[in-house]
Order: C-alpha cells, then structure tokens, then sequence
C-alpha cells in the first residue's frame, strides 16, 4: 500500500497513565461479507490493510464512508504515542490524519452535520496529568479540533448516540458507564464494571458487555433515556469485542471465529466463520459497512 503522507490511541484498558509503552503487535484485515441465509456466510477478497506497519499496532478500525477507514496506530519503531491514520481503500493511499506531541485513538465518524462532517477520537493530553479527553475535528483538517466534552475526562472509550450524546466508558476502579451530553457538558452514570465494546443499536439504544463477575459476562441493552438495561444474551467467556449490524444482528469475535446473534430470531451464537486458515487467530476490534469487514486480530 503506497504512502501519500505517511502519518495519524488507545487504551488496552490504558490508564491515565499508559501512555509510554509499546503496544501489542495486531493488523488490520479485510473481506467483503456476503450473507446467504439465515445463517450462511460468505467472505471473499480477503486483504492485509496494514502491511506498511505489520509488526506494529493497528487497531479500532472504522469506516468514514464506503471507501475509507480510519484506525489507530502506533508504528514498530515507536514506544510513546499512537496517531489516526485513514487508509482509503479505492485508491489504496495511507494518510497520517493526527500528527501531535499527545496521543489519539479509537476515531469514530460524528453523526449529524453532514454540511460540515466531523470525526472524533480520544486524546491522551500531555498536560502534566494525562488527561484524556473525547475531541471532534473536521473531517477536512481545516482546524486543530476542540473538546467535545471539556469537562469529562478519563474516557476511555465511547459510542455516539446521536449528535449530543455519547455514552462513555470512564476509566476507574471500576470501569464505568456513563452518558455523556454536549448541552451539559456533564455526564450520568449508568452502571459500573463493563466492557470496552460500546455500540449503538438501530432503534438508538446502547448494547454494551455488563461484567458481573469472572464466568458471567452479560450483553444487555440500554436505552438512555429511561437509563434503563435489558438482556440480549450472555457472551461466550471472556469475550466483550463485538459489532452491531444495520439490521440489528450482533457479530462477535472468539478465537480465529466469527459468531452472530440476532436477538430476534436466535436464541445462542452461530458460528459464522474461521479465518485460522488466513493466520488470524485472535479476532478483536471489528467493523462493517456496505459488504466489507474490517477485522483486528494478532
């Protein structure tokens, strides 16, 4: 994949405080995802997106539109921050999108605006206290971008539920949920001990992983509004990585297999697929849109 500018943070669960580390070794894959049935499966075209950093971090991929992903990186030869990258899949260029003496991660495409299209991502700031902040930037570049929430920090990871609001995980002991909102400026908690996998469902609610306890970790539902929580299902043990399809179907990453759940029709996971014969063997992060899969693995 050819270089244009060559430039663009985590948390693995980071602390306020992990930032001057190396990273995981993890790449990005892709495949087109074609649904046959109910329960059938086909991916095809699979392709390395990240062979200009192979052995070094590429994670939280998402799509800015059809022919765009934008991801968080960390290069081989770097032990101090990540940056946004967007890798355009039509015309197979990498561009560094942040280039900053702090460290961004896990971007996201704002919904709303589309006269001035915006993404956000979270910033490590490196104030003398590591705060780390959610910020929104023009999808342009045309401004170094602004806080989204200036006074909610320790995010660690997020989920837009609409142009306001944005439910949060805040990094504590323990982790908690909590809904973020931009008229505010404040956040509410919601529960504590969950999951990194924030999602949003197509009738607007929150799916996210609630972790009572080592052997039950619960995907439940939660409607921000009433701030109340429903059961979807219980994920298999120790898996909290998972993607929310347009028409609500759960697609969820165990080992070198894909698994769906669709909470209208299934009653347990359905295996999907097993990418072990591509050398993927520990499916993380993911994301989809119109046919293609992004997928995260060791």
């Amino acid at each position: 994949m050819k270089s244009v500018i060559s430039t663009l943070a985590f948390l693995l669960v980071f602390s306020l405080f992990a930032q001057a580390q190396k990273l995981p070794n993890t790449n990005v894959y892709l495949f087109n995802m074609i649904q046959e049935s109910d329960s059938v499966f086909r991916f095809e075209k699979p392709l390395l997106l990240t062979g200009f950093n192979k052995d070094g971090y590429n994670n939280q991929p998402t799509f800015i539109n059809n022919d765009e992903i934008y991801l968080t990186v960390q290069m081989a030869d770097d032990t101090t921050q990540t940056d946004i990258y967007a890798l355009n899949l039509r015309t197979k260029t990498k561009t560094r999108v942040t280039a900053t003496a702090d460290s961004e991660y896990s971007p996201q495409l704002m919904p709303g605006k589309n006269d001035e299209p915006m993404f956000s991502c979270i910033r490590v700031e490196k104030d003398g206290n590591q705060t780390q902040r959610l910020w929104e930037f023009p999808l342009d570049r045309s401004t170094n971008g602004q806080p989204a929430f200036k006074s909610v920090k320790g995010v660690g990871y997020y989920a837009w539920l609409n142009s306001k609001k944005a439910a949060v995980f805040i990094v504590g002991d323990p982790h908690r949920l909590a809904i973020a909102d931009k008229r505010k400026d404040n956040v509410t908690n919601i529960t504590a001990n969950i999951g990194r996998s924030l999602q949003r469902m197509p009738d607007g609610s929150l799916a996210f992983v609630h972790k009572l306890g080592e052997n039950s970790w619960l995907l439940k539902n939660l409607n921000s509004e009433s701030r109340r929580s429903n059961l979807i299902t219980a994920t298999p043990k120790g898996k909290e990585d998972f993607i929310v399809l347009g028409n609500g179907m759960i697609i969820l990453g165990n080992g070198s297999k894909l698994f769906k759940f669709d909470p209208k029709k299934d009653n347990q996971w359905i295996e999907i697929a097993d990418f072990k014969y591509y050398g993927i063997t520990d499916i993380t992060r993911m994301a989809f849109r119109n046919g293609k899969l992004a997928i995260v693995s060791k």
